[in-house]
């Protein structure tokens, strides 16, 4: 069996033990939450014998073990439950609300990997220079402003002050590209600034190593010319990028609940979010673990992308 198809199958049969893991954490952390799912879907002139009956009826009254086999087996065929508030499927309210973070996550990773890439190799390219101060200096605010007043400074900036944007909302695919870049313009610049700020830094100093190794000097002698260089070393610091721009892809599933909610965007973090406030556990546990999964398949990908850029990963 060839090596790399050797090393997929181990990182992939490594993952089912962890998504089991994970399955079981948000199956507890969900039943022991407070609140009682039996009185959120019972009325307010129900009786204690409604809300038991309601409560034999999903499945409370018996043991949580039993609970989770039965939700695990669900899982297996598809069926991550139904929402107590609006009694529809919680794949159908996830699919939903799917394209509005997946175009925002999108959007980020684009802006950042555009932004940060050619900012990094530069400035180490011109390390000690004047350019490569200002790049990490610009860098360093960045990171270290918090999302949220991140939002707010270029809401204030780009639609109150100058109104080329507009300030909440998002709009389809479907509608038109022009309206949907509109309403995803700010929030993908809010996330994709905090997130090029952190790839830059770490292209940088990455990239900055190797042009100090023997054979980028080798290169140089035997007349290469800079784009050249530039490529080689980019190349070969890959590995520590793609970790980095992993780690950056897991923190955007954490930071889109901030952004969506700062402005209004109906997607799967505002799903969350509103299921939290209203105990809606079967959607808590369905974008959870979804998240998870993203997680893992994000993890994989990493993985993976190692042994193409350094063949040596594979044995």
């Amino acid at each position: 069996m060839p090596p790399l198809l050797t090393y997929l199958l181990k990182r992939l049969l490594g993952t089912v033990p962890v998504l089991l893991v994970v399955a079981g954490v948000v199956f507890m952390l969900v039943r022991l939450a407070p609140g009682d799912p039996a009185r959120l879907v019972a009325d307010d002139l129900a009786t204690e014998d409604d809300i038991a009956a309601i409560r034999a009826q999903m499945g409370l009254d018996r043991s949580v073990w039993l609970q989770f086999f039965a939700w695990l087996g669900r899982l297996l065929q598809g069926d991550f439950g139904t929402s107590l508030l609006t009694s529809l499927p919680v794949t159908q309210l996830i699919a939903q609300r799917l394209e509005a973070s997946l175009s925002l996550a999108g959007a980020t990773l684009l802006l950042a990997v555009l932004v940060a890439l050619p900012l990094g190799t530069l400035a180490a390219w011109r390390a000690g220079s004047w350019l490569d101060r200002l790049v990490m200096l610009l860098a360093v605010a960045a990171f270290s402003l918090p999302g949220f007043l991140l939002a707010y400074l270029l809401v204030y900036t780009f639609s109150v002050r100058l109104e080329w944007l507009p300030v909440q909302g998002y709009r389809s695919l479907s509608e038109g590209v022009g309206p949907w870049l509109q309403h995803l313009a700010l929030p993908a610049l809010t996330m994709a600034l905090i997130f090029a700020a952190l790839l830059t830094r770490m292209t940088r100093s990455t990239v900055l190593e190797v042009l100090q190794e023997d054979y980028i000097r080798t290169a140089r002698a035997k007349g290469l010319g800079a784009a050249g260089v530039l490529l080689h070393a980019l190349r070969n610091a890959a590995v520590p990028i793609i970790t980095t721009l992993g780690i950056g892809l897991t923190t955007l599933i954490g930071g889109v609940v901030v952004v969506e909610s700062v402005f209004s965007i109906p997607g799967v973090g505002r799903l969350v979010l509103d299921a939290v406030s209203r105990h809606d556990y079967p959607v808590i546990q369905g974008v959870l673990l979804m998240s998870a999964l993203a997680y893992v398949l994000i993890n994989l990908a990493i993985d993976l992308s190692y042994a193409l850029f350094d063949p040596r990963i594979r044995y």
